[in-house]
């Protein structure tokens, strides 16, 4: 009967360690297929954004990330010197604005201007019009989260008056 138990006992841990090596391995596939990915600063270049969609000093943007299949929206940090600021524009599947640093401004269409501080977290809903940049006084650095619809994530407008900018 011993010899029966001290069999059967020795079965049992050979099956459980199969079974144990046959969960890590699993796991181990599982953590290779979906790695985390790091893009380490400094190695996407800065670029300046196209003139002809805003006033002043074209912002200067640091990409974050491109919209791909692991998230259709696109990351950006987006830095608006003193003056400069967006024309008018909507997205078809909206934008989180997150200030990082500095002052700025946004505006929705027929609503009034709002002052945005670091730490505010504006969602600008698909396609509401809106704008947003620096203050005259002070530059402003955005964390962008912009959705993307086929391709495409902003639908141009008019430009922003001096009398819409100068209400703040």
């Amino acid at each position: 009967m011993k010899l029966f138990a001290a069999l059967a006992l020795s079965v049992v841990l050979v099956i459980l360690g199969a079974s144990a090596q046959a969960s890590a391995e699993t796991a181990a596939a599982t953590t290779t297929a979906a790695a985390q990915q790091i893009t380490r600063a400094g190695t996407q270049s800065s670029i300046v954004a196209a003139p002809a969609h805003f006033a002043g000093q074209p912002p200067r943007i640091d990409p974050l990330w491109p919209a791909s299949s692991d998230i259709n929206a696109t990351g950006d940090l987006v830095t608006f010197e003193p003056g400069a600021h967006s024309d008018w524009h909507t997205h078809p599947a909206g934008q989180y604005l997150v200030v990082e640093s500095g002052v700025g401004l946004t505006q929705q269409w027929g609503k009034p201007m709002q002052t945005i501080r670091p730490g505010d977290v504006v969602w600008c809903p698909p396609g509401v019009k809106h704008w947003h940049g620096a203050t005259s006084t002070t530059a402003v650095t955005i964390l962008t989260i912009t959705g993307t619809v086929d391709g495409k994530n902003v639908t141009w407008m008019e430009k922003v008056t001096d009398a819409q900018y100068d209400t703040h």
